[in-house]
Formats: structure tokens, sequence, C-alpha cells
């Protein structure tokens, strides 16, 4: 059974990277203040079908990977906390596009924008990664129920991205309005995940149980 720890965890950087911006905050923004409302969510609709597709393809593989490359752990791990060092520094560094002030672009149909919203999600690194390199990282093959854990963690990052990302789509006019006004925000904003990512990366290099977990 996956722990509240584990749980915790996920939860924590999955709200970490669902706060700084990427291509999936980009496009929903976009189709959002571009078109209307209803257009980001039907967006958002698309992108929850790509995370479906994601949490699929790794609860089907991953008893696979544990049983026939136990030193996969030690590398996933690796991966995974490079990858989020990357992800704090583009945090950090300065003169990082704002998903808030995105260029004009035409209307799209729904059908278009659905899809659209999937693909961007599926081609987004960062997710990805996530489903690749980190989720992994949290299943423990002691705890034996491979496919419950990473299902129960798989839908903790869907509910937080789904959650937040509704969020940004609703109070995106406001959210723009009103950085525009206080740029210090965003990048308040952006040093504070910035830092989260970066303690997530350290803690996942270095923590000796989760190299040795596999048998």
């Amino acid at each position: 059974m996956v722990s509240l720890g584990a749980i915790a965890g996920v939860a924590a950087i999955a709200l970490g990277m669902v706060l700084t911006p990427g291509p999936n905050m980009f496009y929903l923004v976009s189709r959002t203040l571009n078109q209307n409302r209803r257009a980001g969510l039907v967006s958002l609709t698309g992108m929850a079908a790509g995370f479906v597709i994601y949490l699929l393809a790794t609860i089907a593989g991953l008893t696979a990977v544990f049983a026939l490359v136990p030193a996969a752990f030690f590398v996933l791990k690796i991966a995974g906390a490079a990858y989020l060092l990357y992800l704090a520094w583009q945090a950090f560094r300065p003169g990082g596009a704002s998903p808030f002030s995105p260029e004009p672009s035409p209307a799209q149909s729904y059908t278009r924008l659905f899809t659209m919203g999937m693909v961007t999600n599926l081609l987004n690194p960062k997710i990805a990664i996530f489903y690749v390199s980190l989720l992994p990282q949290f299943v423990d093959p002691h705890a034996g129920n491979l496919v419950g854990q990473s299902l129960a963690l798989g839908l903790t990052q869907v509910a937080i991205a789904l959650t937040v990302n509704g969020l940004i789509v609703v109070c995106a006019s406001g959210l723009a309005g009103f950085l525009k006004r206080r740029p210090t925000w965003m990048r308040a904003q952006r040093a504070v995940m910035g830092t989260v990512l970066a303690a997530f990366a350290v803690r996942m290099a270095f923590d000796p149980t989760r190299a040795s977990a596999t048998p």
C-alpha cells in the first residue's frame, strides 16, 4: 500500500511543477486570453486525456522494469534529480517569459482545442520525465501491489495538475492584469517553486533508501 509520505512527496513535486511556467500553462492561458474561458477548459480536458495516457503507460511498464532491470532505480533517481534541478534553474533564471502575456492568435474549434491540449501535454518534457523518472521513486517494491501504488500516486499528480490549471484558466484574465501591475509577484512565485524543486532534487539524489529499495 502506498504511504502517506509518498503521496505527500508526489503532491509537493506536482505542485511545484504545475506552478512553474511550461508548455501546458502557456497553452491554456493563451487559449483562454485569446479566445475565452470555455476554450481554456476544453483544452484542459485534452490535457487530462494526456495525463491518463501517461499514467496507464507507466502502470503497464513499471512492474516489468523493476523486475528485469533492478539498476533502473538508481538511473531513474539520478535522472529525476537532474531534471528537478533543471526546472529549479528555469524558475530562478532572470528574463523568463510569462504565460500571462501571450501573443495574439486566431480562435480554434473545440475539437482542435481538445486535440492540441492532449498533444501539448504528451509532448511536454516536464510531464514525460515526471512519469518516467520521478513517479517511480515513490513506489516501494517491498510494499507490494505496484499497480495500486502507481495508480494512487499518478492520480495524486493528475488531481493537483487539473485543479491548479483549472483555477488558472478560470482566473486567467484577472491574473494577467494583476501580474502586469505587480511583476515582482511572478518573480517571487518562481523563486519559491525553484527552491522547492531544488530541495526535492537534493533529497532524491542523496536518499539511500530509494537507491536500495529494489530487491
